[in-house]
């Protein structure tokens, strides 16, 4: 997820589903624009062929978080059975994503987390690609670490007090310092800069998916294991498995300014949507509707509990969704 920008669980069970669903996303994230991706079935035999005309086939990016793949589930299925459009989903990292725009390869980013160096290259300086609109979620990104360790030590939710208990935090892969874990790696973060710029006693190590860092908590939570960890919001994992914040320096705006001398907390995120300039002015249906698609953060985790804990298709999903929430979504769908 994106950053400078950029975004708990007992899954006892259902865990397997959980890391068999994400890390299946995140391993197809290392596609490269121009070849990535799948085709979905094309429009539902019962849409009009003027309808699937007037929509024509909408490329939408899917990058590697399960609330994404949620995201895109849900207006797939609708371009797809209520509008008659052709669907192809790329599954593609952040920043892949967005040289799609000028490829011609992308249409749609439905969660953007920020990418103000990104949206400066394609939207403003390249003008092949435009904002339309928030999606809905609220975007939150912090230090964290399991309730349990809160619990036992309060104070080690204040940044001043982590060095104290770098020692616990020691890992193989950290050396003699702390570990701090991340996730994906093509997730965009601020860490390497904090810790530095803190006098942090502590190595980022890069865990390799959302799954590995969801069954790393569930280690920590349930083994009762050290663990100081990057985490975010909307994340359908946090119903089960409790966090506790680590208090950063406050943000004030323009604090990451400057990447490498960051020593202030991630912001809020209003997370945002981005569409290629050619798509946005196709006229097409799938435009409007990914214009005015809006989803909660409680919403989106349900449709990715769906995906990732019962082991729900995409389709599957989003029409168990659809079917429960024709109230929300009928709003989305262009009229006339």
């Amino acid at each position: 997820m994106a950053i400078t920008r950029v975004n708990a669980r007992r899954l006892t069970g259902t865990l397997a589903l959980v890391l068999a669903s994400a890390a299946a996303l995140a391993g197809c994230g290392a596609a490269k624009v121009d070849t990535a991706g799948g085709s979905s079935p094309a429009g539902s035999a019962s849409a009009a062929a003027g309808s699937a005309a007037a929509c024509g086939t909408v490329n939408i990016a899917v990058n590697p978080w399960v609330g994404y793949q949620a995201d895109a589930a849900v207006v797939a299925y609708l371009a797809k059975n209520k509008l008659g459009c052709t669907v192809v989903k790329k599954d593609l990292k952040e920043e892949v994503s967005w040289q799609g725009f000028e490829t011609g390869q992308v249409d749609a980013v439905l969660e953007n987390w920020g990418h103000d160096d990104l949206k400066k290259t394609y939207i403003t300086d390249k003008k092949v690609a435009v904002e339309a609109g928030p999606m809905g979620a609220m975007g939150i990104i912090g230090w964290y670490v399991p309730q349990w360790m809160a619990d036992k030590y309060p104070d080690i939710t204040d940044y001043k007090n982590l060095n104290k208990y770098a020692s616990i935090f020691k890992t193989s892969e950290s050396g003699g310092v702390g570990q701090l874990l991340d996730g994906d790696p093509s997730y965009v973060t601020n860490d390497a800069a904090l810790v530095k710029n803190l006098n942090l006693n502590y190595k980022v190590v890069v865990g390799g998916s959302e799954a590995a860092l969801i069954k790393s908590l569930q280690t920590a939570t349930d083994q009762k294991k050290p663990l100081l960890f990057y985490f975010y919001e909307p994340q359908f994992a946090l119903s089960k498995l409790k966090i506790a914040r680590v208090s950063l320096p406050p943000y004030t705006a323009g604090c990451d300014a400057v990447p490498a001398k960051i020593a202030c907390d991630y912001p809020p995120y209003v997370l945002d949507k981005v569409v290629s300039t050619k798509f946005a002015n196709s006229g097409s249906r799938a435009y409007q509707l990914i214009k005015n698609y809006r989803l909660t953060n409680d919403q989106q985790n349900l449709i990715a509990s769906y995906i990732a804990e019962q082991n729900m298709s995409d389709d599957e999903a989003a029409k168990k969704w659809v079917d429960a929430n024709p109230d929300v979504w009928k709003s989305w769908l262009p009229t006339g």
